[in-house]
């Protein structure tokens, strides 16, 4: 059987396959001839991430599929129910990334509280000239410890993010509307563990509360935070968003940083991937990366190793 991972998969990830008698290409195959090469080749499995989409025109001339795969959490770039429907496996990797973007969100978080994404910028060009001008600029930084850490979604990567603002010493007030409370384990170097119980408030306690606000909700039709909810956030809030581009409605947050409500905010997601507003990329108070939150080695291991299992369990 043959597994085509369009958009790449970890090498412990072939490793599984290939010993279980899979033959895995990881051959990129450009969106308009992924039909032709998955019918000339006979795929039976196809991995892909958030680059390449599986639409129903895709699912319906493609007879020879089996199993289509997406290494991450969200699935909004394929037709699930549709793929479903047709007897097709849809399976994907909702806990693997979640630590690591739960860490990319308190890189954020740290940098924007301390001004580390404007001052590493600015030291390069006048931190000989102008060093005492840059401290001064930049010495009205923010501890996290002892703020509120609002999480809006409070699913396995939004529990992650709240274990990492315990740790650091917040506060944490959560909305999701299907959890009404989630047990919280963290895990020490000792061995020792602690246990919290979070109860879910409403999104509007949340907003009303939180210094720092974090999301993790799926794609959706309509904003979930838009102008209105800018207005129920505390003056100074800092945001980060490292769910999905389009759950934050951008020019209301750009006008929320002008008018003093927004102090800073993070986004790794754009609702214009993989060309970003240039008003965004150029704002000084915005701290951006690319699309990176499960981007680590160790995460990219565990999705490998995860979507092997899965497929193997299935097919095998």
């Amino acid at each position: 059987m043959k597994v085509l991972a369009n958009d790449g998969v970890s090498q412990s990830g072939i490793t599984a396959l290939e010993n279980a008698g899979f033959e895995v290409i990881t051959t990129k195959v450009a969106q308009e001839q992924l039909e032709n090469y998955i019918n000339e080749h006979n795929v039976d499995v196809l991995l892909v991430r958030s680059a390449t989409t599986v639409r129903k025109p895709l699912i319906d001339k493609c007879p020879s599929l089996k199993v289509i795969g997406r290494g991450g959490v969200g699935m909004d770039n394929i037709d699930v129910d549709y793929a479903r429907s047709k007897g097709l496996h849809v399976i994907n990797t909702p806990a693997a990334s979640s630590h690591s973007v739960a860490e990319l969100v308190f890189g954020h978080f740290y940098g924007l509280a301390r001004f580390l994404h404007n001052s590493n910028r600015d030291m390069p060009l006048e931190g000989d000239a102008n060093f005492k001008g840059l401290k001064k600029a930049y010495a009205k930084g923010t501890e996290l410890k002892g703020k509120t850490l609002g999480v809006i979604g409070f699913g396995r990567i939004g529990q992650a993010t709240a274990k990492i603002g315990i740790g650091a010493g917040m506060n944490i007030v959560a909305y999701d509307p299907f959890i009404e409370n989630a047990p919280l384990e963290l895990e020490f170097f000792d061995g020792q563990k602690l246990n919290f119980n979070i109860k879910t408030v409403s999104k509007k306690e949340v907003l009303n509360q939180a210094d720092f606000l974090t999301l993790h909700v799926p794609a959706q039709k309509e904003y979930v935070i838009d102008e209105t909810d800018f207005k129920e956030m505390k003056d100074g809030v800092i945001i980060a968003n490292a769910a999905r581009g389009g759950v934050v409605n951008e020019i209301a947050l750009v006008k929320a940083i002008e008018n003093g409500k927004v102090a800073r905010a993070a986004l790794d997601v754009f609702e214009n991937e993989p060309k970003p507003e240039i008003q965004l990329l150029m704002h000084s108070a915005l701290s951006l990366t690319p699309h990176t939150g499960a981007a680590t080695n160790e995460a990219q291991d565990r999705i490998g190793s995860e979507l092997a299992e899965q497929i193997i369990s299935l097919l095998k």
